[in-house]
């Protein structure tokens, strides 16, 4: 064989697409056999949410965060105060 011969019979994706029959994936092939005698239920597009908790007050989060950040300012000045002995 020459190299000519070889660049002849080089595959590429046009002939690979023009193929008339294409094998499924080994999954759809599992799939397809699984579900032949047992198809799967029915599946909602979204399901319901399992528990639903009521929602805390964005002002109630901003209070929290605020309170929070006081704090550290207050304890780092209390350590400041303290420290210079």
């Amino acid at each position: 064989m020459s190299e000519q011969d070889g660049t002849e019979r080089e595959f590429d994706l046009r002939w690979a697409d023009d193929a008339e029959h294409k094998e499924p994936s080994a999954r759809a092939r599992m799939l397809a056999a699984r579900w032949k005698n047992n198809p799967p239920a029915p599946v909602p597009f979204r399901a319901a949410p399992e528990h639903l908790t009521r929602r805390r007050s964005s002002w109630v989060s901003t209070v929290v965060v605020l309170g929070c950040v006081v704090a550290v300012i207050v304890l780092l000045g209390y350590i400041n105060f303290r420290a210079p002995y």
